[in-house]
């Protein structure tokens, strides 16, 4: 049986590996966790694209300012020094390189890259690819948050992508329930197993060649 850590957790080890003075935007739903898992001790700029920069974690109980909220439309809190904006120039930012990291979730990611984030074509799924596709291309690391299977127990790691795509080519690393893997030329390589794991296991689950990273991941 396969090992897999809690969302709480996974947001904890994405926000490990961001490096100190990033601009980072942190994607609706499950990303949203990283922003209360953030070491103090470091400076991590936070973007989000319906205007602002320098936001801060979820507002403690009683103390929500309905004026502040993220794309996703939950409350967030602003740390001393944020900045307000137009959508046009947040978008601007995100189109322009200037985000350093971007943490998305995913219905599936290829193995070249490739990300699929925004529909599974299902009747009424959400109709537009939104920010996703900006935030995909711009950003100068896109990292995917995601549990590696479905809830029908599919692999979302895939050769090729079936739905419709987000963006191509765009993926550096996808942290999932079980493992991290990086994006290679040569496909996935998985750098660190959760638990119990082990490669061949994941291989089972997801049915790919994955290849093995472990031994020479850069120590956080």
């Amino acid at each position: 049986m396969t090992t897999r850590i809690s969302r709480q957790e996974l947001a904890a080890r994405i926000a490990a590996d961001i490096p100190e003075g990033s601009i980072v935007n942190l994607g609706i739903g499950a990303p949203t966790l990283v922003a209360d898992a953030l070491p103090s001790e470091r400076e991590i700029i936070l973007h989000t694209e319906n205007g602002m920069l320098g936001m801060g974690p979820a507002p403690e109980p009683g103390r929500v300012d309905p004026d502040l909220i993220n794309a996703g439309k939950q409350a967030v809190t602003a740390l001393p020094g944020a900045a307000y904006f137009h959508h046009a120039d947040s978008f601007g930012m995100m189109r322009g390189g200037h985000l350093d990291v971007c943490v998305l979730g995913a219905f599936q990611v290829a193995e070249n890259g490739d990300l699929a984030n925004w529909s599974t074509g299902a009747e009424g799924a959400i109709p537009a690819v939104g920010g996703a596709m900006d935030l995909a291309i711009g950003a100068k690391d896109v990292y995917v948050m995601t549990d590696l299977l479905t809830k029908q127990g599919g692999s979302k790691l895939v050769t090729e992508c079936s739905y419709p795509l987000t963006g191509v080519g765009c993926v550096s690393r996808v942290y999932t329930d079980h493992a991290v893997f990086d994006v290679t030329p040569e496909g996935f390589a998985v750098r660190e197993l959760f638990g119990d794991n082990t490669l061949e296991e994941l291989r089972e689950l997801t049915g790919l060649a994955l290849h093995d990273a472990t031994a020479t991941a850069v120590a956080r």
